[in-house]
């Protein structure tokens, strides 16, 4: 495991609490199913989330290009940009902010990874 792996797992807590953090949500996907520079799609009540792993941080995206709503799971990923398949729109995998155009931004979850390697998202509600 990378040491950001390690430092993403360690400061995450093992299971989010319900209650006032209870928006928290298992993706059903750990580390050892997303490995760095690795995306994929869940859904979770009804939301497409992407879940992207840049270099061992695991990020949350609405999973729908701002352009046309592309499914941005489709796309491509380099590593460090995520491109839509659709109209070739380009993203910042780290801050899901636009790259072409630069004025675009992607809508983001919070993401936790907890000490077992599962990946948990918040979706907002």
């Amino acid at each position: 495991m990378a040491a950001s792996q390690a430092a993403q797992r360690d400061s995450a807590p093992a299971a989010p609490a319900q209650g006032a953090a209870g928006r928290w949500r298992d993706t059903r996907v750990t580390l050892d199913d997303l490995w760095e520079g690795d995306m994929t799609s869940v859904t979770i009540e009804g939301q497409d989330v992407l879940l992207i792993n840049v270099a061992g941080q695991v990020r949350a995206y609405t999973n729908q290009c701002p352009h046309q709503d592309g499914p941005l799971a489709d796309g491509d990923f380099d590593g460090q940009t995520l491109t839509c398949l659709r109209h070739l729109w380009e993203f910042d995998a780290s801050t899901g902010c636009g790259i072409n155009p630069a004025n675009a931004q992607l809508k983001v979850f919070g993401c936790k990874v907890d000490e077992s390697g599962a990946i948990w998202v918040d979706i907002g509600r």
